[in-house]
């Protein structure tokens, strides 16, 4: 089984070959490197011959854009959600669309919880997770340590009509934050992380997913309210597959609070072959009587 984010007006994969994807944003066609597409079937899709803009990867690592005809920055829509997007560094446009289908997830649990649901997004990047939970009547928490990010995120907000929905943006390192707020008392009653492969912290400390996920799952349990809602962690770490998360999650905290635990690739819909292209991981937490 793949969650599949397949819901999206706005955005649509058209075609893959040869390492890369053409993909639709709103009116504009992107071509950017895909790791996972190995095959070189035939392009097709006559989108490949009027592409917007074209990432090409270098051999010696990185890459850079040739635009053709592409605004700097352009939006798309989430059903009542606005996305600003604009090409930077590494491939990205400032959304990874796949996550629409735990947006979808999130927003489901909090509007049927029936009771005010705070929740705790940590690595929280341009806020496409926030704004799904704001929307569904939560109280959020944003944390990301790149201010650009933050800043950008609550400029989605804004676009999204969400500027005064209660959200907290909190430009912080992840894990300084979290153990602070343990010491504080503070509680959450959901929480979600998409962790980088790798980073470092504010002195220097090193985060690489696979040794620094689980002591951090486990420190974030410190976190959780009384009656916790969910847990969501995203991973596009090739080695962290989803039985690894289904395992942790188990471990972690179905041995504390009970509930019920699920992960699985996440992937999007190719309009040309019908093929669903694999985007990563997600494992999800649910607790008891969720």
């Amino acid at each position: 089984m793949m969650w599949i984010a397949e819901n999206w007006q706005d955005y649509e994969v058209l075609d893959t070959s040869k390492g890369e994807k053409l993909e639709r944003w709103g009116e504009y066609l992107l071509v950017r490197p895909d790791p996972q597409v190995i095959w070189d079937s035939e392009r097709r899709h006559s989108g490949w011959k009027r592409k917007n803009a074209h990432y090409h990867r270098s051999s010696a690592g990185g890459g850079q854009w040739e635009f053709f005809d592409l605004p700097e920055e352009w939006s798309i829509t989430y059903g009542s959600l606005t996305f600003r997007l604009k090409p930077f560094s590494f491939k990205h446009t400032g959304l990874f669309p796949e996550q629409a289908v735990n947006w979808d997830w999130c927003n489901r649990l909090i509007s049927s919880a029936g009771r005010p649901v705070r929740v705790l997004n940590l690595f929280a990047y341009t806020g496409g997770a926030t704004l799904a939970a704001a929307a569904a009547g939560a109280h959020v928490t944003h944390v990301d340590a790149s201010k650009g990010m933050v800043n950008w995120a609550r400029e989605n907000a804004a676009a999204s009509g969400l500027s005064d929905h209660p959200i907290r943006w909190l430009v912080d390192d992840c894990v300084k934050f979290a153990e602070r707020e343990i010491r504080r008392g503070n509680t959450y009653d959901a929480i979600i992380m998409d962790p980088p492969s790798y980073g470092r912290g504010p002195k220097g400390e090193i985060w690489k997913l696979e040794a620094s996920i689980y002591p951090f799952l486990r420190l974030c349990t410190g976190l959780l309210s009384p009656d916790p809602l969910f847990v969501l962690v995203n991973s596009y770490t090739t080695g962290l597959q989803p039985a690894v998360l289904h395992y942790m999650l188990g471990l972690v905290l179905e041995s504390r609070f009970g509930g019920s635990t699920q992960a699985s690739e996440i992937g999007l819909p190719v309009t040309q072959t019908g093929l669903i292209l694999p985007c990563g991981a997600s494992g999800r937490w649910k607790g008891p009587g969720v």
